[in-house]
């Protein structure tokens, strides 16, 4: 535990003038951000480096954090994206043998500012209430800062994140599994677990920005087009959607997860809206209405997409959430296409939904034998 390093103190500002005191780990300074709160009891190196958090300061509900450190094998980016981490506690000492870090040592590594015993079920109610606001955390005394700082808050708009977290430039990742299946995976901030799925399956996967044009996919000629996850709210992506209005048109197998998943729905004439406080963890409940089934799902998104603005004739909706009703997936039948709002990829998280990859590499296998 990290009890007694409780040298440094902190404060987390939220828009509604509410004020918590705590201790600082990471690095000390000012950060701002869109505060959320995620509910997994494990997977916090991969909420760190999940680039769907750009522009976050993320609460961790479960209340001790780090117990098995950081390691390299978990990253699901090159970096963290958080622009601030709420604890209750973190383990000074963490346990595991894959083990190079303890969260506080990350935290500096990546220049990240983190405040921790603060009382996060409070917090958390008052997202779950009043819905996601801004915030700070701040190692400056609030007493002669608070005014200066509270106007910042206010003002605070993430600019750009899908441009910002995307690649620039393709990259190329070859499977040794002997199938003959090609991706081009749009990179809208794309968690490496999605690159592992695929790539275990016997795809060879060509990452691409996010800004990737019809004329550059007839280039690469892929089997089939995986749109990623990615943050921000996704109807401020114009030159992205009308992108994806000519992908739809190439013929080729799409499979979109959450940010791909909205992206795609208003390509095809949807709209989306944004959640009281987002659905963020690794216990949502969702039933795929196509297998009369339910599973749970890793989930972290703010925004969701209307399930009637879809056009009948153009997809259907073949999942929801069964806490709130929330469309959690689509099929767009005549384009060979189908989204979910959830992380089928489940890093971390349940492998429940893992077979939707399989239904992707089987459309793209009956495309190469003219069977779509």
């Amino acid at each position: 535990m990290s009890y007694y390093k409780r040298d440094k103190r902190a404060w987390l500002v939220l828009s509604d003038g509410s004020v918590f005191e705590g201790y600082n780990f990471g690095c000390e300074g000012t950060t701002i951000g869109e505060i959320v709160f995620t509910t997994g009891m494990t997977g916090y190196q991969e909420v760190l480096t999940d680039p769907s958090y750009y522009g976050q300061i993320v609460l961790q509900t479960y209340p001790l954090i780090g117990n098995y450190g950081i390691n390299a094998d978990d990253m699901e980016s090159e970096r963290s994206w958080i622009n601030g981490y709420i604890t209750k506690e973190w383990c000074e000492e963490p346990s595991n043998f894959r083990n190079t870090h303890n969260i506080n040592e990350f935290m500096i590594e990546q220049d990240k500012i983190g405040i921790w015993d603060v009382d996060t079920r409070a917090i958390t109610r008052v997202i779950r209430e009043h819905g996601t606001m801004n915030g700070a955390i701040t190692t400056e005394d609030i007493a002669t800062t608070k005014a200066a700082l509270m106007e910042k808050i206010r003002d605070f708009k993430v600019v750009n994140p899908v441009q910002t977290v995307s690649r620039k430039n393709k990259g190329w990742y070859y499977s040794q599994v002997n199938r003959a299946n090609h991706v081009a995976l749009i990179d809208y901030g794309y968690k490496h677990n999605i690159l592992r799925m695929l790539l275990r399956l016997g795809c060879n996967v060509t990452v691409m920005p996010a800004n990737t044009t019809i004329e550059e996919i007839r280039m690469l000629n892929p089997d089939g087009i995986m749109l990623s996850n990615g943050p921000g709210d996704p109807a401020e992506n114009i030159e992205i959607i009308e992108n994806l209005k000519d992908f739809v048109n190439y013929g080729k197998p799409i499979f979109g997860i959450c940010l791909g998943h909205q992206l795609l729905a208003l390509a095809m004439g949807g709209e989306t809206f944004k959640l009281k406080y987002g659905h963020r963890g690794m216990n949502q409940p969702v039933k795929d209405v196509t297998r009369d089934r339910v599973f749970i799902t890793s989930q972290n998104h703010g925004y969701a997409v209307v399930p009637e603005s879809i056009p009948a004739e153009v997809g259907n909706v073949t999942h929801f959430n069964l806490n709130d009703g929330t469309c959690e997936g689509v099929q767009y039948p005549d384009i060979h296409a189908f989204t979910v709002q959830f992380h089928p990829e489940a890093s971390a998280g349940p492998n429940d939904t893992g077979y939707l990859f399989e239904q992707f590499t089987d459309l793209m296998e009956r495309g190469q034998q003219g069977c779509l």
